[in-house]
């Protein structure tokens, strides 16, 4: 099917559009099944390269994914317009050329299948992650249910009249909802709740249901877990999601992984570990090369990157832990990302703000720029004025305010494709950063009666070492360059070992900017050299490999005599 980037895809679609990837591309796209959802759905994973020059095990990858969140749609948009701008534009883009041609991406555009069939139905159900029940496989009895209780096909907000309520209206614009001042007293004030239905209401006090599905699987992942009683919602054992455990199996086992791009909404913000440790504890190398490809990617899409730690907590004192992107860079050693696609604010105008702190507090001109916003740019579709509903237990309300689905959670549809075009340079970018071993020289010198000395050199061309990270090395999670030698039947080898591991390579990531005497040391950490001695009187074939997990394979096929 074709597809359009103005446009939410269930997964059916989504299904058959990865299929027609892979159809229509088959020496670059290939699909398969990492696993299955709770609900027993295919997690879909493209594997996107030129096979022609090389199987994918072989050559450096970055992982790229999105929708582990139920509602956050708009980041299986974005990868499938990833895999759509690197199949359009191979022939025409000297670097996405070279990327697929020497390098490969793993995508998985929706790892929360099930949560994304709730949120994009007729009849949206919102939650956090998972569908799966948890911690109780029990019906709540009791709260206000948040759902679509006018059948309009969105979840709005419910606004009731009480002379002890928070908020009043905007005086300038009765749309705008803003809080009473601490000793106002005898305006119209009002009690502002989630749209929804209530159970067992008692007529006097509402509480807000929890949603029997408490699962949140961007907290399930091994790193710093914790249990419910320090963060709800992380399972009860790391990775004992389906999904999760999906992803973290395929990306330990695939060593040729060097990074991962994790796409969230919202904020419009590029995030870096870690979530509950200041940059302090970093190796000072991971924290500046993380800063740079940050600042690569500010460029490039607009978006400020910053640290969670220090920039993006809920609360000043809580910490986020069990994430992907923490795991990522701290037990495996690679550079790990959460792009949160799309800022409401920064769309209206808004520039200087804090990303969290600005819903705890901001100016009310703010809120007359985001109306602005509405009405000018959203045809009145992302704020919907009061409108009146009678509700079966609280009477008369109004429905309105925020329809936060369509212009907070998600790039509204007409805005979505000129959101996703902002990501791929930049992922193409950090791919090609990765290590890459080459070949540099190989050749067989004739020592006489039938023997031969052979030497391979090799060396990494990426900018980054061949370890990725120094947390890498740190952890002891990456081997260093292997070579090998298989030798003509009827050969010896007199010198060398038939496989031996030398050393890791470095790249060029911690050169210094000033070149001054002192930083003018570029020797060629860069470069290997491996020599063997080989007996080989019948002459033949020797065969050379040099390969590391990270930076890739090469050969090279010498004929002695």
């Amino acid at each position: 099917m074709d597809i359009r980037f103005d446009t939410y895809y269930r997964y059916d679609d989504l299904t058959q559009i990865l299929k027609g990837f892979a159809d229509k591309h088959p020496n670059f796209v290939k699909l398969k099944s990492i696993g299955k959802s709770y609900e027993g759905r295919d997690i879909w994973l493209a594997t996107v390269t030129n096979f022609d020059t090389g199987p994918d095990n072989e050559k450096p990858a970055l992982w790229v994914d999105g929708n582990i969140h139920a509602s956050e749609v708009s980041p299986s948009s974005a990868c499938l317009y990833l895999i759509h701008t690197l199949m359009k534009d191979y022939d025409s883009n000297a670097d996405i050329k070279r990327c697929l041609d020497t390098r490969v991406f793993y995508i998985c555009p929706r790892i929360n299948p099930d949560g994304a069939e709730w949120a994009l139905a007729d009849s949206p159900k919102i939650i956090r992650s998972s569908i799966r029940p948890y911690p109780y496989d029990e019906e709540p009895i009791e709260g206000l249910k948040t759902e679509d209780i006018d059948d309009d096909g969105r979840i709005l907000m419910m606004r009731l009249e009480d002379e002890n309520g928070p908020w009043k209206a905007y005086d300038k614009d009765p749309r705008i909802m803003i809080r009473r001042d601490p000793i106002e007293t005898g305006g119209q004030y009002y009690r502002i709740l989630p749209e929804g239905m209530l159970e067992d209401y008692d007529g006097h006090t509402i509480q807000l249901q929890a949603p029997k599905e408490g699962l949140d699987m961007n907290r399930n992942f091994p790193m710093e877990w914790r249990q419910d009683h320090e963060q709800f919602g992380a399972g009860p054992y790391p990775t004992s999601e389906p999904e999760t455990q999906a992803i973290v199996d395929f990306i330990a086992r695939n060593k040729n992984i060097t990074g991962g791009i994790s796409f969230h909404t919202w904020s419009g913000v590029l995030l870096r570990p870690y979530g509950d440790k200041s940059d302090e504890t970093f190796p000072a190398e991971d924290l500046w090369t993380f800063e740079k490809i940050g600042d690569k990617g500010t460029e490039l899409t607009g978006y400020p990157n910053v640290s969670v730690y220090h920039d993006f907590r809920y609360h000043p004192k809580q910490v986020i832990t069990g994430v992907f992107d923490d795991w990522l860079y701290d037990h495996l050693g690679m550079f790990g990302w959460t792009v949160e696609i799309w800022s409401p604010q920064q769309q209206a105008g808004i520039k200087d703000f804090k990303f969290i702190d600005w819903y705890r507090e901001h100016p009310i001109e703010d809120d007359v720029t985001m109306m602005k916003w509405n009405d000018e740019q959203l045809d009145g579709k992302g704020y919907i004025d009061w409108y009146e509903f009678d509700h079966p237990q609280l009477g008369k309300v109004e429905l309105g305010g925020w329809n936060n689905m369509y212009a907070f959670r998600n790039p509204p549809p007409k805005f979505l494709e000129k959101e996703l075009s902002l990501f791929p340079e930049w992922i193409v970018w950090h791919l090609l950063i990765s290590p890459k071993l080459e070949l540099v020289h190989s050749e067989a010198k004739a020592l006489g009666d039938g023997t031969y000395r052979i030497q391979l050199v090799v060396q990494n061309t990426g900018w980054l070492p061949s370890y990725i990270t120094k947390k890498a090395l740190e952890k002891k999670v990456v081997r260093p360059v292997v070579c090998e030698i298989d030798l003509p039947e009827g050969a010896i080898l007199e010198m060398g070992k038939e496989r031996e591991e030398f050393s890791q390579l470095e790249g060029r990531a911690y050169k210094a900017a000033a070149l001054v005497p002192w930083s003018a040391t570029d020797a060629t950490h860069d470069r290997l050299k491996v020599e063997w001695v080989v007996h080989a009187p019948n002459g033949g074939k020797v065969n050379l490999t040099a390969r590391h997990e990270r930076a890739g394979t090469v050969r090279a096929e010498i004929h002695l005599g």
